[in-house]
């Protein structure tokens, strides 16, 4: 059963509003499933955007943030209702509480950051380090790039057999839920 779900996204908004559009309706579909936002902490970007759809919907919303970044991605100007809030150290320190709070793991349209957790998540997978669904929110086709990536990776025998990489592939907020059920 899935009861906390960490979501992977970008700071800013980027250009596409889509993609803020979807991230405020996968934090209400969260809070109307009585599901935990388990998130990076922060109220700017698309972070902001599914914790708002979270809260606006009576959602339980964990922020976990590295104390460097408190300044900068602004946690507390708006979101003051959180339910829990942790402080870490650093950047491992954070990922690492991000997966133990979290049952399974969402990736939105983000950058470099959003990318890595998402690798990593993935990696652990792919050695048998957890099993805890992992889906990519591909709105718009933002992550079909990586999706090409995979595949040459498999193609150039990277990726396979042993190290099969499992994730799944949702379009709209609607559909991320479902495929998250469905690879738990």
């Amino acid at each position: 059963m899935i009861s906390s779900v960490c979501v992977f996204c970008g700071s800013s908004m980027g250009i596409n509003p889509t993609h803020a559009t979807q991230a405020y309706a996968f934090g209400r579909i969260l809070a109307e499933n009585e599901i935990r936002l388990v998130y990076g902490g922060g109220n700017a970007g698309l972070m902001g955007k599914v914790a708002q759809g979270a809260l606006d919907n009576g959602g339980k919303v964990t922020g976990i943030i590295p104390e460097f970044l408190i300044s900068k991605e602004r946690i507390g100007d708006s979101l003051d209702d959180l339910d829990e809030v942790i402080v870490t150290q650093d950047m491992h320190q954070r990922k690492m509480t991000m997966f133990e709070k979290s049952d399974a793991f969402v990736a939105l349209p983000g950058g470099m950051g959003t990318l890595e957790e998402l690798v990593e998540q993935l990696t652990w997978s792919q050695l048998g380090q957890h099993a805890k669904p992992i889906v990519v929110a591909d709105f718009d086709e933002f992550w079909t790039p990586f999706f090409e990536l995979v595949d040459h990776m498999k193609q150039q025998s990277f990726i396979g057999g042993a190290l099969e990489v499992n994730f799944g592939r949702a379009k709209s907020a609607e559909a991320i839920l479902p495929e998250l059920k469905r690879l738990g």
